[in-house]
């Protein structure tokens, strides 16, 4: 600890004993960095807010809102783009010594680095300008900056209405004529189909196509072949039933039997052709079956009298009733048999209709598919741009205008001059240091034994004389002024600083 308090001991003599250089040095270097610091011109900022408000009742409940979130991000991203910062340029005073497209694409990069855009919160944006230099003094500059910042707002006001309405109109346009497009493809393959269904109306799927005509005789000949299974187990029961039951009742002094069935069943027969039923009726039909049944059982009937049995007459009658119905089943299944041989002879003869048929279909529905979306979006696009003219859904306001700067931005003059006279100070002492190094000069006896290596018997004092003395305290006066007046430059600078800030407020 006694060594190191020695060394900072002799360090601090020898830049006292040379603080003429010392003082010097700082004077070179606080003027110089003074100099270069007041060369630096000042930077003037200017800043806005801006809310922006994107909920709208209306647009959310007709479904046509569209993420107002993700317009409002993208326009403050290119905000900040070449052709918008190109538009700053031309309607503010840095366009003044713009005469080529060089130096437009100068300017708009230089503007690029002094404007910014920054999203606060979720509908809050600030956004900022600098202006500086440019052979401007500080009001022109301050005033500048704050034009640079209206600018702006009044592009993001553009680019959201003007700009977002003008993009629907255009987009509009665009869908009209994709529509009308659409619109002729469909026609032109809707009266392909037409023409080719017309050509070959009995080979196309659909209503009344080969397939669908072969399907329903499928069906109606299972639905005869079920009605002929009933109709022939109806007439098994009924011959078992007349099997049983006796053709007369034995009543003395009565007439009947097999003919007196046979002479009424002629009389209803008689009945119907008075009435002009033809021999293919069904009813005519089934009286001529049960006349037959009923002659064959009057030829086999004896002369015997008797009564004859109501019971068996009316099963003689649904007899012949079944039996007309089984003859005319056989009959359709005949003529279903036919007619189903046919059609699969007309399916299995021309199977490339279906197949163009199909591929007709297939392109006429895709066309379609695409003419109604398309439809649909249009006029969804149509209400959101009746919407959006009629009543703004996103709304702008300004929270803060454009400031006037009070003071630059840029740089921090009055911290700058502090540091210069730290830095020329400090350059002082360490310039005087280092010559205290280079050149063998000891401050105390220990110095010097340790340097040599010899004993050192003892020092001698350095004897003062008045007129010494007082030349000393002279020459430590103006040591004492010459640091003093580092302050007084500083303070100077700082009072012409504050009153250059006070001229541009």
């Amino acid at each position: 600890m006694t060594s190191l308090y020695e060394e900072i001991r002799i360090a601090l003599h020898g830049v006292w004993h040379r603080r003429w250089i010392a003082l010097g040095i700082a004077w070179a270097v606080c003027l110089a960095g003074w100099l270069v610091v007041a060369m630096v011109p000042n930077s003037y900022e200017s800043k806005a807010r801006i809310f922006v408000q994107i909920d709208d009742v209306l647009a959310d409940q007709i479904g046509i809102g569209g993420d107002r979130k993700r317009d409002i991000e993208r326009v403050r991203q290119t905000l900040t783009s070449a052709v918008n910062l190109e538009k700053v340029i031309r309607a503010t005073r840095l366009g003044d010594k713009v005469t080529s497209d060089k130096d437009m694409q100068g300017a708009v990069a230089a503007l690029g680095k002094n404007v910014a855009v920054v999203s606060q919160q979720d509908n809050l944006f600030e956004i900022s300008g600098t202006a500086g230099g440019g052979g401007r003094n500080d009001a022109e500059n301050a005033k500048l900056a704050q034009d640079i910042v209206q600018k702006m707002i009044d592009i993001f006001r553009e680019e959201n209405l003007a700009g977002g309405r003008g993009e629907m109109t255009d987009t509009l346009a665009f869908m009209d004529q994709q529509l009308g497009d659409r619109k002729k493809a469909l026609e032109a393959a809707e009266l392909k189909r037409t023409e080719f269904e017309a050509k070959n109306a009995g080979f196309i799927p659909g209503a009344g196509s080969l397939t669908t005509k072969l399907e329903a005789a499928r069906t109606q000949m299972r639905d005869v072949e079920s009605n002929l299974l009933a109709a022939q187990s109806a007439l098994a029961s009924i011959n078992g039933q007349l099997a049983g039951t006796p053709q007369t009742i034995a009543i003395p002094g009565v007439a009947g039997g097999a003919k007196g069935a046979l002479a009424q069943a002629q009389s209803d027969l008689s009945g119907m052709r008075a009435r002009g039923l033809t021999d293919s009726h069904p009813d005519v039909i089934s009286a001529k079956a049960q006349i037959a049944a009923l002659q064959k059982s009057a030829a086999g009937e004896g002369g015997g009298g008797g009564a004859p049995n109501p019971a068996y007459s009316s099963l003689i009658s649904i007899k012949a009733d079944r039996e007309a119905s089984l003859v005319a089943l056989q009959s359709r299944k005949g003529s279903l048999q036919a007619e189903i041989a046919q059609l699969s002879a007309q399916q299995y003869s021309e199977p490339t209709v279906a197949a163009e048929a199909a591929r007709i279909n297939r392109d006429y529905d895709v066309l379609k598919e695409q003419y109604d979306k398309l439809l649909r979006d249009r006029e969804q696009l149509r209400l959101r741009g009746q919407v959006e003219t009629e009543r703004d859904a996103v709304k702008f306001e300004v929270i803060d205008p454009p400031t006037t700067p009070r003071g630059p931005a840029a740089p921090n003059r009055p911290l700058l001059l502090l540091l210069v006279l730290v830095v020329g100070m400090g350059a002082g002492a360490a310039g005087a240091f280092a010559l205290a190094q280079l050149k063998s000069a000891y401050s105390t006896t220990g110095q010097l034994e340790r340097s040599t290596g010899l004993p050192v018997l003892g020092g001698i004092s350095e004897a003062i004389t008045r007129a010494a003395r007082a030349e000393r305290m002279r020459r430590l006066k103006w040591f004492a002024g010459g640091v003093a007046g580092l302050f007084v430059v500083l303070f100077v600078l700082l009072g012409v600083e504050m009153l250059k800030r006070g001229m541009v407020a």
